[in-house]
Order: structure tokens, then C-alpha cells, then sequence
């Protein structure tokens, strides 16, 4: 019996792949194919807009003075700050006054910025290094996850990985070339979808239903941020950074808030949908005896308490984003209304609901598709009628 019931299940399982994998190769042939097409050249910077040069260094010595009237912005004093740059020269700067300004002291590193003038070259202070700490705080980042997941653990940071070489590669290059920035969103989660959760999950039908489901439902989060941009009027552009944009690099800014709500959604959406997949698979594999409609009803049982958390997660990640605003808004005594509707404050509204709604898409479409797909490969096979009753 046990044998007939492997043999049994060997072709409903491949017929199962087979079908999977005919929507999935066309999609990925189609994402290769945009990529290729859309890959920016080399020289898609614009060289007429530049940075100041900047040099590091090590403060020695800060010489303080007293100030000859009340500065608006005071952070270090007046005086200057003697700073050792790695090159071995001494140079002088002023110490850095204003909002934002870092506070320095003896021994700190810090970043300067070079400013050539008829007088002749002078330096300010602009920030501290963080390289030596950041780099402290990946590798304890690494470790961390490397000693809890081990095998998966480390195919999980490839993934990753994979993430950073399309996002700096690919999508950010592709719209400083004059790319649609949602085209470029879409070719570049599919990319993402297609690698990341393969070399972290495995290929396997369950990461497959996954793949589908997460596709799914970032076309319908796409759709549901078009919609809500459009209708509310959004044009993306908030802060003095967008602005800069804008008007820097001709970046559609609306097109690059739809962008951003694409990508966000993202990361949110493949966690549900391998969530589902692999509850959908367990439950069919321990009731056999389970048909599609009593699998997908215990695994979307399963889905709700999970979104519950999730949807948490969302808005109060958007909402620390916003907290500046916040604090702003509140402290100047604006109605709620007005706080509400600000345009700032909306964008990061129809993030959060936008991407929500697509998260609760994301568990019945691809608990469904997982329901279906795996109870047919996990169903007992149909009772052999005995010779003697032909």
C-alpha cells in the first residue's frame, strides 16, 4: 500500500510543477528580458552635478573662543579645530555651527569638505566616520543571523545581497536614466521575488506558490497606489530632498513615490506569502484526509492572526518614519484634520494603507493557489476497483 501510494502521487506532483513552473519561466524570461533592456550604460551620471570633495580626518586639538554675539544655532562654540587628515597634514576649521551640525571633540573622526576660494583652500567640518562602527554593527548583523539559521541563515544574506546589487545597480540607475520609476519598481521586485526567495527558500512547489502569490499581490499593490495618488492628488513631492530631485535629475517624483510603495511592499509581502505556502503544506501533508476547501480554511485561520501583527508593523514602521512631522504638526497646535491632510503626512498615510491592503490580499490569493496546488499533490489515491467485480 505504501508503495502504490508514492507511485500514485509521483505524476499528480509533477503535473503540479509542470503547471507551476509554465506561468513562472514566462515571467522570469519576461524580467530578464526587461532588465537587459533596461539596464542603464556606464555613463548615466550627469557630470555637471558634483559633490564637494571631501577628506577624512582625526581632530587633535579644538581652540575655543569666545563668541562676539549670540549664535541662533549653537553646537560647538566659536573657534576653530585643528585636524590631523590621513594623510598626515594639519589643517585648520572652524568648529561647525547650525542645525545639524555635529558636535566634535578631541580624538573624534570626522568628515571635512574642501572649498577652494581666491583666498585660498579652506575646510569645514560636515560630520563624523562611521565606517568602523557601522561595519562592528553588520558583522554582529551576520553573525547573529548566520549562528540562528545557519545553512538557511547564510542563504538568507545572499538574498539579501541579491536585493542591494538590484536596487543599486539596477532600479536606482535605471530611473537616474530617465526610466519610468514604476516600470522600473515592477521589473525590479519581479527580479528580486524571482532570486531572493528561491536561494533562500529552496526551489520547491511551496516556494513556487509563494513566488505567485507575491506577484499577485504587488500588481494589485501597484494598481491600489495608482489609484490613490491619483485620486488624492500626490505628486510626491514633500521635502527639500525630493525637491532636489526633481529638479537635479528630472525624476518623475509621483511615479517614484509609486516606486517606493512597490518596493516597500515588498519585503512585508514575500514574508506572508512563504508564511502561507509553507502552513498550506504542512497541513495538507499531516490531513491527507483534508480536500482543498478544509485546508485552505484552517490555514487562512492561521493567516488572519498573522496579519493582525503585521498590519502593526506596517504603520507603526511608516509612522516612526513620520515622527518628525509628528512632533511638528502637533507641537503648532494644527487641527487634526489639517494634520491629517497635509500632503507629507498623506503620502505615508496611502503607504501604510495601500500596503496593507495588499498584505491581506496576499494571504487568500496565495493560500488559495497553495490549497489547491498541494492537496493535489498530498491527496490519497483513488481506491483500485478489484478485477473479481469487473
Amino acid at each position: 500500500m505504501g508503495a502504490g501510494h508514492h507511485k500514485q502521487q509521483g505524476p499528480e506532483s509533477a503535473t503540479v510543477r509542470r503547471l507551476a513552473l509554465l506561468v513562472i519561466a514566462p515571467v522570469a524570461l519576461v524580467t530578464l528580458a526587461a532588465v537587459l533592456w533596461m539596464w542603464p550604460p556606464q555613463d548615466f551620471r550627469d557630470d555637471t552635478i558634483s559633490s564637494a570633495d571631501e577628506v577624512t580626518g582625526t581632530v587633535t586639538s579644538i581652540d575655543q573662543e569666545r563668541c562676539a554675539e549670540q549664535l541662533p544655532d549653537d553646537v560647538n562654540g566659536c573657534g576653530s579645530a585643528t585636524v590631523r587628515l590621513d594623510d598626515g597634514e594639519e589643517v585648520e576649521a572652524p568648529l561647525p555651527n547650525g542645525s545639524g551640525a555635529p558636535r566634535i571633540a578631541e580624538g573624534d573622526d570626522v568628515v571635512l569638505v574642501i572649498s577652494e576660494s581666491p583666498g585660498g583652500t579652506t575646510y569645514g567640518i560636515v560630520d563624523h566616520q562611521r565606517g568602523l562602527g557601522l561595519a562592528v554593527l553588520v558583522l554582529a548583523f551576520v553573525l547573529a543571523i548566520l549562528a540562528f539559521g545557519r545553512w538557511r541563515g547564510l542563504t538568507a544574506l545572499v538574498g539579501l545581497g541579491v536585493t542591494f546589487v538590484v536596487l543599486l545597480l539596477f532600479v536606482v540607475p535605471a530611473i537616474l536614466d530617465g526610466e519610468s520609476p514604476v516600470v522600473v519598481a515592477i521589473v525590479g521586485s519581479s527580479a528580486i521575488v524571482l532570486s531572493v526567495l528561491y536561494l533562500t527558500h529552496g526551489f520547491s512547489l511551496t516556494t513556487t506558490l509563494a513566488v505567485l502569490g507575491t506577484l499577485a499581490s504587488l500588481v494589485l499593490t501597484g494598481l491600489l497606489a495608482a489609484a490613490a495618488t491619483a485620486g488624492l492628488h500626490l505628486t510626491g513631492i514633500t521635502d527639500d530632498i525630493s525637491t532636489s530631485v526633481e529638479n537635479s535629475y528630472g525624476v518623475d517624483m509621483a511615479g517614484l513615490l509609486l516606486a517606493g510603495i512597490i518596493i516597500g511592499s515588498l519585503g512585508v509581502l514575500d514574508d506572508v506569502t512563504v508564511t502561507q505556502a509553507v502552513t498550506v503544506a504542512e497541513l495538507a501533508e499531516a490531513h491527507r484526509e483534508y480536500r482543498p476547501r478544509q485546508v485552505y480554511a484552517a490555514a487562512i485561520r492561521i493567516g488572519r492572526s498573522h496579519i493582525g501583527s503585521v498590519v502593526n508593523t506596517i504603520v507603526l514602521a511608516y509612522a516612526g518614519a513620520s515622527l518628525p512631522l509628528l512632533v511638528l504638526t502637533i507641537a503648532s497646535n494644527d487641527s487634526l484634520g489639517s494634520m491629517v491632510t497635509d500632503q507629507y503626512l498623506a503620502q505615508e498615510i496611502v503607504r501604510s494603507v495601500v500596503a496593507t491592503i495588499g498584505l491581506i490580499a496576499a494571504v487568500p490569493i496565495t493560500t488559495g493557489l497553495a490549497a489547491v496546488a498541494l492537496r493535489s499533490r498530498t491527496a490519497p489515491p483513488p481506491a483500485r476497483r478489484s478485477p473479481t467485480t469487473e
